[in-house]
């Protein structure tokens, strides 16, 4: 595949139905080229806890001049319309950009390529298939690791090392799939 978009998030939290997004980062790839890049905070409108910023080294600082959730749903959505998405574990991140999607009623289908299943499915080292482990793995190197620009590139990466190595013996493989996920919309509480 020689055009597609990849994506990375940084979120407070593993729920996309409590939980909020922090960062975006996304990379536009075309003829294996990189051309243009999203990359953004997201201010969460809630405290982030010791353990997320001990992880990506996002502070509340950082994400207080972010944009609001709708902004950056709006500029995912037409930064990525029509175009096929690549990401570690990508329905992760495409759950909580669904959720945004559905409360502001943006339309949000999307055909992704998963390097998580790609590793899983060709790669028997290492045990882990973390987008950690398998950057050490194949000495993929990062500024900043659990940071979406940064973990988006190494992506980008890992993708064309595994279809370098793999597509050959299972194109079918690297086929894009529709991503299913059916979030409620989540309205304000009234008083």
């Amino acid at each position: 595949m020689r055009d597609y978009i990849v994506i990375d998030l940084e979120m407070t939290g593993l729920n996309p139905k409590r939980d909020a997004v922090l960062e975006v980062g996304a990379v536009k790839i075309r003829g294996k080229k990189r051309v243009e890049e999203l990359n953004f905070f997201v201010n969460p409108g809630c405290a982030i806890r010791q353990e997320v910023t001990a992880l990506t080294g996002i502070t509340e600082g950082m994400v207080q001049s972010g944009i609001t959730a709708q902004e950056a749903i709006r500029r995912v959505a037409e930064f990525t319309e029509g175009e096929i998405l690549v990401g570690h574990n990508v329905i992760f991140d495409y759950s909580f950009l669904k959720q945004l999607a559905v409360n502001e009623r943006i339309g949000f289908e999307r055909k992704a390529v998963d390097t998580l299943k790609l590793a899983r499915r060709f790669l028997q080292e290492p045990q882990k298939k973390t987008l950690d482990s398998l950057c050490e793995y194949f000495g993929i190197r990062r500024a900043r690791k659990h940071r979406a620009f940064e973990d988006a590139l190494a992506t980008q990466e890992l993708y064309e090392l595994l279809e370098q190595q793999y597509f050959d013996a299972d194109e079918a493989a690297f086929e894009p799939k529709p991503l299913l996920y059916k979030p409620k919309r989540q309205t304000p509480a009234t008083f």
